[in-house]
């Protein structure tokens, strides 16, 4: 419902941006002020400001795969072609105020092409670099040393998060994740939620994507926790609608995971080698349990039967780290923030979060580690922010 509240706003923009571009075409070469063009231009307009709503609610799928990443990609656009437009204004608000320029050249039509034509070109530019800059996978590494000891003397992880399989993420990036993880040559591989984009139909070869992710190595196999998206909903621009019944995963992704050799923990505890606990968390928004609630921290723990070896969590959202910190957790695998994706969300997510994107320590005694994640939700564009995969090294004590 949140996106029903925001409408406003998005309409507001809509019409500024309007209003900006319409003075520029009417100053512009002959051509572009006939009737036609102008008119030829708002339905290409209209319809893009149109196309979120497309996405969400029309009925066939085929359809809806062609018109969501062309509705991302234009909400990408409008934030930087509303962001420059607005900054672009400030600055000649100052200007005028100042009188550094003459007052005539702002009513001039050479002003106003040149208005235009900058936000345009400025805005393409910025676009164009996160499309780009969103394919390409880095490697971040942390180092962690547990007091604990155990029969290993180190663990290496890899772990990913948000890969939004579906709509705009396919084949060609999911082989890139998988060539990065390869590349660590990891012990473990874990997942930290939001696998899918909230629609298994939205997934292009699923079984040719199968057969990617089995491509995956490590000593100990592959393992993953449910996200707020592991489920099939309606969104709209991002937002999904309350509705009563509780909201559960698709059982093909069940089935997608099993094929791909990906164990998926749901508030579930695993010994492994007899040497370290993994523990994988239901989300916390959307747990996706019959019952809708997911296991507390001590609930959780009352699953461990020997507290004197390691405890790694896996937890999409990186919630209750203080409570995690007290009943023993050693270290705290999430995502879901993707460190805002795109500027200025960098920013917002560090004001939302005690741990955005990185690593810290809880009560000297638990690390968090949250990534960035390996794809994308939305628009398939990185401004400021990185997509990755994580090295988590471990060092246990002798």
């Amino acid at each position: 419902m949140i996106a029903v509240y925001l409408s406003p706003i998005y309409i507001l923009a809509i019409i500024y941006l309007i209003r900006h571009f319409y003075r520029m075409t009417t100053a512009f070469a002959q051509v572009l002020r006939k009737k036609w063009f102008i008119a030829l231009l708002s339905v290409i307009f209209f319809f893009l400001a149109l196309t979120p709503v497309l996405a969400s609610f029309l009925p066939d799928i085929y359809i809806r795969k062609l018109i969501r990443p062309l509705s991302a990609y234009w909400l990408g656009c409008l934030l930087y072609l509303v962001l420059i437009a607005i900054v672009t204004d400030l600055i000649l608000f100052v200007l005028k105020k100042t009188k550094l320029i003459s007052l005539k050249f702002f009513a001039t039509r050479r002003f106003y092409v040149a208005k235009g034509l900058g936000v345009l070109l400025l805005t393409a530019v910025i676009s164009i670099y996160g499309f780009i800059h969103a394919t390409t996978i880095k490697t971040t590494s942390y180092n962690v040393e547990l007091a604990k000891s155990c029969k290993l003397d180190s663990l290496k992880i890899a772990l990913v998060s948000d890969l939004h399989l579906g709509y705009s993420i396919g084949k060609a990036h999911t082989q890139k994740m998988v060539d990065a993880v390869n590349a660590m040559n990891p012990d473990l591989v874990v997942f930290a939620g939001d696998f899918f984009d909230n629609s298994y139909d939205s997934i292009e070869e699923p079984d040719e994507v199968i057969k990617i992710l089995k491509g995956m190595k490590s000593k100990y196999g592959t393992y993953a926790c449910w996200g707020n998206h592991d489920v099939s909903e309606t969104i709209l621009v991002g937002f999904t609608f309350k509705t009563e019944d509780n909201k559960t995963q698709d059982e093909r992704m069940y089935e997608f995971l099993e094929k791909a050799n990906i164990n998926i923990l749901r508030d579930e505890t695993v010994l492994i080698d007899d040497s370290f606990y993994l523990c994988g968390r239901l989300d916390s928004q959307k747990p996706g349990s019959k019952n809708g609630s997911r296991l507390t921290p001590v609930e959780l723990m009352k699953q461990i039967k020997d507290h004197t070896k390691p405890v790694i969590v896996m937890d999409h959202q990186p919630r209750q780290l203080e409570e995690l910190a007290d009943v023993g957790v050693d270290i705290d695998l999430s995502g879901h923030t993707h460190d805002g994706q795109i500027f200025p969300g960098n920013i917002l997510t560090d004001i939302v979060w005690e741990n955005s994107c990185g690593m810290i320590k809880k009560k000297d005694s638990m690390y968090s580690i949250v990534t960035s994640g390996v794809g994308v939700y939305g628009p398939f564009m990185r401004v400021g922010t990185d997509a990755e995969v994580v090295e988590v090294n471990v060092k246990f004590a002798s």
